[in-house]
């Protein structure tokens, strides 16, 4: 399976790794339109820096993990140059590109896997059962407040060029809240602030979410980025129903820099009138073997001719609901969602 990977920061590196080292895979090239430095691993890839170059190499499968305001695009050519494509979340930034990369995919009878790696962690999908087990409506109480400096808050400022922190991160979340409830989305709100001046003007680097759900339940999702943001109750993770509560426990988190940290569990306590029970989570994977994990679903989602409709329906409805409260911040009025597929 011939392999293209475009961008190469973070993630892209990580989703680069893991098609390395997989036996059916050959990366014939890496896209990045500047030098960037790479671990041994790939240094012996070819390299070129438009994302027309890569898909010129004649790509079975693209991954794209650049800016998100290309993912779109991205996805739709490598689609219509005959290629599958794996995209980092979020799928797109607006609710519309979204839909108009699934059509694509449906049209072109093509494979499309939007990077909610959540998914792929076996603590979050023993959370996610373990709520699912105490049975609703819920109350979903979420954040993950993120206090960089130096280089990371430079990562931050230029993904809030053209994406905020409640969208970027809060996708992920907001994903479990709706595997959880499996209730259709009605409403959203939103509140922000921008809390630095090296920010653009219309962009905030604080905001809060509030969702309501079909079933009635119920949830909020925080995220700040920045150098003054709080260490204090910067991870919270609860879901709590009439019949008890799911969490993750205070004391398995990591720093709020910490890209592991933001994704392990290490404990679960599942509390209900009776008494209080800690499913403790051993050897979680770290964000490589994630990432290994991912590139693993979609090379078998292609070899198998896996269905993705409910995937990519998903990935547009969680984008869709925190695309809504981008828009509350800005309008300062609620949100009637409607139809988010």
């Amino acid at each position: 399976m011939r392999v293209v990977v475009a961008g190469l920061g973070n993630m892209g590196r990580s989703h680069a790794l893991a098609y390395h080292t997989h036996p059916d895979v050959e990366i014939v090239g890496l896209v990045n339109r500047s030098e960037v430095d790479l671990p041994d691993a790939l240094q012996g890839y070819p390299r070129v820096s438009t994302f027309a170059d890569g898909l010129a190499l004649k790509p079975d499968l693209v991954c794209i993990a650049t800016y998100s305001d290309s993912h779109a695009n991205y996805a739709i050519a490598a689609m219509e140059a005959g290629a599958d494509v794996f995209v980092e979340k979020p799928l797109a930034t607006t609710a519309d590109d979204a839909r108009r990369v699934v059509a694509a995919a449906m049209r072109l009878g093509r494979k499309l896997v939007v990077g909610y790696i959540l998914r792929h962690h076996p603590s979050w999908q023993r959370l996610i059962a373990e709520a699912r087990n105490l049975g609703g409506p819920y109350v979903f109480r979420m954040n993950l407040n993120q206090q960089s400096d130096g280089e990371t808050w430079k990562t931050h400022k230029a993904l809030m060029q053209n994406t905020s922190p409640i969208v970027d991160c809060g996708v992920h979340y907001v994903d479990v809240m709706c595997q959880i409830t499996d209730a259709k989305p009605v409403r959203v709100s939103g509140m922000g602030l921008r809390l630095s001046d090296e920010l653009a003007t219309d962009m905030y680097n604080y905001g809060q979410l509030q969702v309501w759900f079909d079933d009635g339940s119920v949830g909020w999702y925080e995220a700040g980025w920045g150098p003054m943001m709080s260490e204090t109750a910067f991870f919270v993770k609860d879901v709590v129903s009439p019949n008890g509560a799911v969490s993750i426990t205070d004391d398995n988190k990591g720093a709020s820099d910490d890209v592991d940290g933001h994704t392990k569990v290490g404990g679960i306590l599942v509390h209900r009138p009776s008494g209080d029970h800690l499913i403790e989570m051993q050897d979680e994977p770290g964000h490589q073997e994630l990432c290994d994990a991912e590139a693993l679903f979609m090379i078998n989602a292609i070899k198998t001719n896996a269905d993705l409709t409910r995937h990519m329906d998903d990935a547009v409805q969680s984008l869709a609901i925190c695309l809504a409260a981008d828009e509350s911040i800005r309008s300062g009025h609620p949100i009637e969602l409607g139809d988010t597929q």
